[in-house]
């Protein structure tokens, strides 16, 4: 449990550090591609380093398609698609959206391994959407842009499809290659996209110190170290117990943003962020089917 919650500490500070590392829409700093790419490029040094130290065998032609998908949705899809998602709105503001990110995870694999939920799950996963929908609404119309929807919300849900779908393709292959080891071949795999990536985007203006350690920050702990503490957690504490610590994620990701970035605490996006992540908790006691009682009849004895 405790190894869980250090990695979702990890990945919580991840949305202040991205926005750290792009900046905002009025004071740009490192480009989303760049952050993307060099993110990746970080982590790929880095689990170049491990596997070799570990000797670890190479994929098998079989697991090539997960990781790559596991590619697509954990280093380009999410870091992407929040990095411009966060030049527009604010850490916290993205905290609430992306608390539907364990929902979002247990529906795909619902679907992608065919496991089962009962209905009691599509009910809240259903009502915590419309939770997200409710707080982008009156963001929107709170910071006078109309009683609508914000380009930045699409985003942020992208980036949680794109993760969820990341990390439901990595299970896929956790058990047999190990914990680790997934998320250090994904970072592998990407390095011949994410090397020249980063080189074409290299930033040609000056860039304050604090947009590098913050990328430093997401391509050391969000896409490398942070995984080595969850997948761990997981495997030793059983994943439907550990996974319940991403509860704490997007209280945390809040709260980081107050010292990091200056932004303040607002009732409307803490109330929201505890409504989202209650009806999480609650969609998630519905994951497993209903047990099947049998009933044997005293002929049958």
């Amino acid at each position: 449990m405790w190894l869980g919650v250090l990695g979702v500490a990890i990945f919580a500070v991840t949305l202040a550090m991205t926005r750290l590392a792009t900046g905002t829409f009025d004071a740009p700093q490192l480009s989303p591609w760049f952050v993307t790419f060099g993110r990746a490029a970080l982590a790929g040094g880095l689990s170049l380093v491990f596997l070799f130290s570990t000797r670890s065998a190479l994929p098998t032609p079989a697991q090539r398609k997960p990781l790559a998908m596991a590619l697509l949705g954990n280093a380009i899809g999410y870091p992407l698609l929040l990095g411009f998602a966060l030049r527009q709105v604010t850490s916290g503001h993205a905290a609430v959206i992306t608390a539907l990110l364990p929902l979002s995870t247990a529906a795909i694999a619902a679907l992608v391994l065919h496991q089962r939920a009962r209905l009691g799950f599509w009910v809240f996963a259903a009502l915590g959407s419309a939770l997200v929908v409710v707080f982008s609404l009156l963001r929107a119309a709170g910071q006078g842009h109309g009683f609508g929807f914000k380009w930045a919300d699409g985003l942020l849900l992208g980036a949680v499809l794109a993760a969820s779908v990341g990390y439901v393709y990595g299970a896929q292959v956790t058990h047999a290659l190990g914990a680790e080891r997934v998320i250090c071949w994904v970072c592998v795999i990407a390095l011949p996209l994410s090397v020249p990536g980063a080189l074409l985007t290299w930033p040609e203006h000056s860039v304050a110190t604090s947009a590098w350690l913050g990328l430093v920050y997401v391509g050391v702990f969000s896409m490398w170290a942070g995984f080595f503490a969850w997948y761990r957690g997981m495997a030793m504490g059983g994943a439907l117990r550990v996974s319940q610590t991403q509860l704490l994620q997007p209280f945390l990701s809040i709260l980081a943003a107050v010292p990091l970035l200056g932004e303040p605490l607002e009732l409307l996006t803490l109330g929201f962020a505890l409504a989202v992540m209650t009806t999480v908790f609650l969609g998630k006691r519905y994951l497993t089917p209903a047990p099947v009682v049998l009933h044997v009849s005293k002929e049958s004895v």
